[in-house]
């Protein structure tokens, strides 16, 4: 397993989903980077980290025992870690409720159903061949320009001759073409972190869908990467001035539906708490992000 140097910037970095956040709503950046507001996930939220969970520790198994059987084993221990971390978690995804109401199901329905992915994802790969080098990898650096990223890549792949593939799992439904480079946004965050750390270009990015059982494959180069880091310094220049004032707008949209903190949005009425900031003390540790 590899672990990159860290680097503490004594401020915030860009990560792939903060920088999601900051493009769909700054005012969600916000809460979510600087206020830090809790959020708690939802069904397909958790059962993402719990299916990331396993695949992560299906790699610990002697490749030939990387079976789809011992992939379901290791629902309920995973499971049970992520209970432990939060004893709350299972009573609030789980709650009584009225049948056929959105929240009723089932927890056992529910493991079931990670289960059900991970027998999708051994249509797609046979992990007895592979031996990935880095597995919920930290990667972080800082560019020249001074623009500090974060962030965890699920899987380093690293071929005979050096070549790196960067492997995302993810529990939903592949994204139609025209949606495709939103979901390559965060690969290619990663392919430029890792040509700013091991001066590489990545061969592969490998998106794999396990809903779905597709997998979106993409070669990025390095011209690319650099016109992709331009784009990253100016997203960072826009997070800077705002955090500099606390001028974080909120921008409206049908994803407003699904947001934790829409009772605190001034376009929903609501008032935010009084800005705290910029936060000028050391990095806080990232934790990985699979919302799906």
């Amino acid at each position: 397993m590899v672990a990159y140097p860290r680097v503490v910037t004594g401020r915030p970095a860009l990560s792939p989903s903060r920088a999601g956040d900051f493009r769909q709503c700054p005012l969600l950046y916000r809460f979510r980077a600087i206020d830090r507001l809790p959020e708690r996930p939802g069904l397909a939220q958790v059962r993402g980290t719990l299916v990331h969970a396993v695949l992560e520790r299906l790699f610990d198994l002697p490749a030939a025992q990387r079976v789809p059987a011992a992939a379901r084993a290791l629902v309920a221990p995973a499971w049970a870690r992520l209970r432990e971390d939060d004893p709350a978690l299972a009573g609030a995804l789980f709650p009584e409720a009225v049948p056929g109401s959105p929240e009723a199901g089932s927890e056992p329905a529910w493991l079931a159903s990670a289960g059900a992915l991970l027998d999708g994802y051994f249509r797609l790969e046979d992990p007895r061949g592979l031996e990935p080098e880095g597995r919920e990898l930290l990667v972080e650096t800082e560019l020249a320009s001074g623009l500090p990223l974060r962030g965890y890549l699920d899987r380093l792949d690293v071929g005979p001759g050096g070549a790196l593939r960067i492997v995302d799992y993810k529990t939903g439904a592949a994204p139609h073409p025209v949606a495709e480079a939103r979901a390559l946004f965060p690969m290619k965050f990663y392919a430029l972190a890792l040509l700013q750390l091991r001066g590489v270009v990545p061969a592969q990015l490998r998106l794999i869908y396990l809903a779905d059982g597709q997998c979106l494959t993409y070669a990025p180069d390095e011209e690319e990467l650099r016109r992709f880091q331009r784009v990253l310094e100016a997203l960072w220049e826009a997070v800077l001035a705002a955090g500099a004032t606390g001028d974080f707008r909120a921008s409206p949209s049908r994803m407003c539906d699904w947001c934790s903190h829409r009772s605190l949005c001034p376009a929903w009425g609501g008032t935010p708490p009084p800005y705290p900031g910029w936060p000028t003390g050391a990095d806080e540790e990232p934790v990985p992000d699979h919302a799906d």
